[in-house]
């Protein structure tokens, strides 16, 4: 009976440290919607390597997420959503871009403020971008000096 008594206890425990892995894991991946974020726009020529839920960095630090993907059937650009933290306030020069953590890493958007004295609003545009830059492309212009 001692040892039932202990295998319950074990098992509540690790059943427990494993709940709150996952509570954890959620509220740094920004699941379940994040409080207090502004919604902005961006078009992209190429948005290899982001998805729904990819980082949005300043300066290194994490400040949002891609919310969003879509293909723009005027134009063939992706359209990306995300949201920022709302107490961030971006000039509406600032440029964002897809960047790469390492040559062999995932990608990230990546915002650069402006000095604009204009703010961004919620829903606004960030027409200043620059695509995801393509490793093989890049090779492979290298290769034929095309």
């Amino acid at each position: 009976m001692a040892n039932s008594v202990a295998e319950a206890v074990i098992g509540a425990v690790v059943l427990a440290t494993a709940a709150g892995f996952v509570v954890y894991a959620g509220q740094t991946r920004g699941i379940g919607g994040r409080e207090g974020s502004i919604p902005l726009v961006a078009n992209f020529r190429s948005a290899e390597g982001i998805s729904v839920g990819t980082d949005v960095r300043i300066a290194g630090i994490n400040v949002g997420s891609v919310s969003g993907l879509d293909l723009d059937p005027a134009s063939f650009e992706a359209h990306a959503t995300f949201a920022v933290r709302d107490d961030l306030k971006l000039p509406d020069d600032s440029d964002v871009k897809i960047a790469s953590e390492s040559l062999l890493g995932g990608n990230y958007v990546e915002i650069t403020p402006g000095a604009s004295d204009t703010l961004l609003a919620a829903g606004d545009e960030i027409v200043n971008t620059q695509g995801s830059v393509s490793l093989l492309n890049l090779l492979m212009r290298f290769g034929t000096g095309k």
